[in-house]
């Protein structure tokens, strides 16, 4: 316990679902957390929940798809702290859907999120993580290993955070920064729910019926829990994983086939 006093840790899309999980477990090691997301109103909810197991946290709306907002998020650390040791890359929410009624925009507002704001903000970040000698965790997800027709955008998506993460650790064991990214499995959100109803709407099932075989198609007793990913993120900030870098790791039950 108290492993991360006195360390910021910046944690994007964490009103809601693993961000806020995330943000949980930082603070019950008493790190100082910023939460970024575009609700006030989640953000509220989640700093009330945060603040009962650690220090207040830093709360800042913004829609990160715009590098304004970034910047945003960036100076608002940057002038309460001075420091940044720990960005967490969690915000994104790409659409399921059949390939052929996606327009142009749905992909392009699935980069905007999740590839190009976690770019973004590792890109302002940078120097004061180099400073800190500090971390990048990527929440990605395991459509980055696995490919579904039904969810190609998010596929896409994930399977190019997952390599400017693997870039980006190289960048890192010059300059000191420990990279790593973690795929989440099905894990119990908010999030998964509303996939759930796109890829019934999609398949013409029912919602019952599509989560159903999602669980027996992954094999697992149960899908993943928020906490179930914080925990691995915390660790792979701690001086006990300091040798980790570059890696992906899968939290999903053991759902994902193959050899990786």
């Amino acid at each position: 316990m108290g492993e991360f006093k006195g360390k910021v840790v910046v944690i994007t899309g964490a009103s809601r679902g693993i961000g806020r999980g995330i943000a949980v477990a930082f603070a019950c090691e008493c790190a100082q957390t910023v939460l970024a997301s575009s609700s006030e109103q989640n953000l509220a909810a989640a700093a009330s929940v945060i603040a009962a197991h650690g220090a207040q946290p830093v709360t800042v709306a913004g829609d990160l798809r715009t590098l304004v907002a970034c910047e945003q998020l960036f100076r608002r650390v940057k002038e309460s702290f001075g420091r940044c040791d720990i960005l967490v890359n969690n915000a994104g929410a790409t659409r399921a859907g059949n390939f052929l009624d996606l327009p142009d925009e749905v992909w392009l507002d699935g980069f905007a999120l999740k590839f190009f704001g976690a770019v973004r903000l590792t890109r302002l970040f940078w120097p004061m993580l180099k400073a800190a000698q500090g971390h990048v965790v990527n929440i990605i997800g395991g459509a980055a290993r696995t490919v579904e027709p039904e969810f190609l955008v998010g596929g896409s998506v994930n399977a190019a955070a997952a390599n400017f993460t693997k870039g980006l650790s190289r960048l890192g064991m010059r300059d000191g920064v420990q990279v790593n990214a973690v795929h989440p499995g099905q894990t119990a959100t908010e999030r998964t729910e509303r996939l759930i109803e796109q890829r019934a709407a999609a398949a013409g099932k029912t919602v019952e019926e599509v989560r159903k075989a999602m669980v027996e198609k992954s094999g697992t007793r149960r899908m993943a829990t928020p906490e179930d990913i914080a925990e691995l993120t915390v660790f792979l900030c701690s001086e006990r994983a300091r040798h980790i870098q570059g890696t992906a790791i899968a939290v999903d039950g053991g759902a994902t086939p193959g050899l990786y």
